[in-house]
C-alpha cells in the first residue's frame, strides 16, 4: 500500500515529536511546542498539539453543546440555538451542526425546485400557441432552465 507520504520508522529524536497534519504531511517539532503550522503551500493549517482543555465547570446553558469538528476532529463548545453553521476555532473551517439543519436545507431545496418546475410548466403552457410563429421561445425556455440550475 503506497500513500506517498513520510512514515516514521523509529521514534522521534530526543526533545522532538512527530505530528501528522490533516493533509497527511508528517511534521517534526519540539516536544514542548503547542502549535505548529503545516509548511505545505496549499494547506497552511495551524495544528494545536495540546488537546483542547475539557472544562467540566462550564454551566449547562440552553443550546450550548460540545461539537467535534469534522475536519480536524478537535472538540469545541458551540451555541446551536443561534445558527447551524459552526466555524472551528482550531482549523477555521465551517461545517453544519446537527441533522435538523440538513433536513431543513433539503426541504428548502425541494420547495425551490418545485417552484421552478411550476413556473416552467406555466411558461410552457401559456406560450405554447406562439411557438409555431416564434421559434425563439424555445431559446427562452432553455435560458430559463439554465438560469435556474
Amino acid at each position: 500500500m503506497k500513500c506517498h507520504e513520510a512514515t516514521p520508522i523509529k521514534n522521534a529524536p530526543p526533545g522532538k515529536k512527530y505530528v501528522r497534519c490533516p493533509c497527511n504531511c508528517l511534521l517534526i517539532c519540539r516536544s514542548e511546542s503547542q502549535r505548529n503550522a503545516c509548511p505545505r503551500p496549499d494547506c497552511k493549517r495551524i495544528i494545536n498539539l495540546t488537546p483542547s482543555p475539557v472544562n467540566h465547570s462550564i454551566p449547562n446553558l440552553p443550546g450550548m453543546c460540545r461539537v467535534s469538528c469534522v475536519h480536524c476532529r478537535d472538540t469545541f463548545i458551540f451555541n446551536t440555538l443561534n445558527n447551524a453553521l459552526a466555524r472551528c476555532p482550531h482549523c477555521r473551517k465551517v461545517s453544519s451542526v446537527g441533522p435538523e439543519y440538513a433536513k431543513c436545507r433539503k426541504n428548502v431545496f425541494i420547495v425551490i425546485s418545485l417552484m421552478v418546475l411550476c413556473t416552467l410548466i406555466a411558461m410552457i403552457v401559456t406560450t405554447e400557441r406562439f411557438t409555431y410563429c416564434y421559434p425563439g421561445i424555445y431559446v427562452a425556455y432553455i435560458g430559463y432552465l439554465i438560469a435556474n440550475v
